[in-house]
């Protein structure tokens, strides 16, 4: 007690934040491994693509709506990802799913609807936006960009087959890949939370507010606070309601749109599995389109 009573309240509340973050990711990094290992044991290849639509630009809409009955929080998207990607599922099927799982996920909806006073027209726009998002990213990656995203080292996979495997060895082996996968990004998820609980109690937030008076300042702002706040997409809507009165609508609908997107924590596990040139792709792509979307939503009022 005494060596904490010895510290400063900055640091004290930089630990609480950390702590609390922590608290409310690690759950979801925990689904989202155990999700990753019941891919790695019972998803073949072969499975991946009797199921995937056989065009491109369809696999790009598969990959964007398969959100809502597949929910994800992004704190735990990254592995499921990482691993759809090493079974032959494409990244312009994948990124898309990467970029809307944490928004048009039911639970996540409803929250939006709830924090904003049982408001359609918001959730409207934070699922249209996101749609847009995705549909635009996969898109690139299709017919543009170098859709191979991983890194080098998680090209080259082995795939077992577990199919002779009897039901109880397949169980094990998915929670003994979950619990590898769990460690293994729960540091970069630690380091992340880390940085972010900091930004936030040393970045002051008046320095954002006094900048963001025109639109596109204040749109920028808001996409600048939802990477730092690094805040949970169950939990963001209730956020972002609060800084309605002070930003406006189209600076918040950049906030509720960015964060479950990309954030302190999941840009540190993107690290891991990613190409920094995706990486930088990804972030420039969702950032444009949604600085765009949401200047356009001003417009319209």
């Amino acid at each position: 007690m005494n060596l904490f009573s010895n510290l400063p309240p900055s640091v004290l509340q930089w630990f609480a934040i950390f702590l609390s973050i922590i608290i409310e990711a690690l759950p979801f990094v925990l689904l989202g491994t155990i999700l990753s290992g019941c891919i790695e044991v019972f998803v073949t290849p072969d499975l991946v693509q009797k199921y995937l639509p056989k065009a491109k630009f369809p696999r790009v809409l598969f990959g964007t709506f398969i959100g809502f009955i597949f929910p994800s929080c992004e704190c735990g998207i990254i592995p499921i990802i990482n691993r759809f990607l090493q079974k032959k599922v494409p990244s312009y099927t994948a990124v898309p799913f990467l970029a809307t799982a944490p928004i048009i996920n039911p639970i996540v909806l409803f929250a939006t609807y709830s924090a904003f006073g049982n408001s359609l027209r918001f959730l409207t726009l934070r699922l249209l936006g996101a749609i847009i998002v995705a549909i635009t990213i996969g898109s690139m990656l299709a017919f543009v960009l170098d859709e191979d995203i991983l890194k080098e080292g998680d090209n080259h996979i082995h795939f077992h087959n577990y199919a002779g495997e009897s039901w109880p060895k397949r169980i094990y082996l998915a929670l003994v890949h979950a619990i590898d996968e769990f460690f293994d990004t729960g540091r970069y998820l630690v380091f992340g939370t880390a940085i972010a609980s900091a930004m936030q109690i040393y970045v002051p937030t008046r320095i954002l507010t006094t900048i963001g008076h025109n639109p596109l300042t204040a749109i920028l702002v808001m996409i600048l606070l939802a990477f730092i706040l690094s805040l949970c997409s169950e939990a963001d809507a209730f956020i972002g309601a609060s800084l309605l009165s002070t930003f406006g609508m189209a600076p918040v609908l950049a906030f509720l749109l960015i964060g479950p997107m990309v954030d302190i924590k999941n840009l540190m596990m993107m690290t891991k599995a990613f190409k920094g040139k995706f990486i930088i792709q990804f972030i420039s792509l969702s950032v444009l389109v949604i600085v765009l979307y949401c200047l356009g939503v001003g417009v319209i009022g």
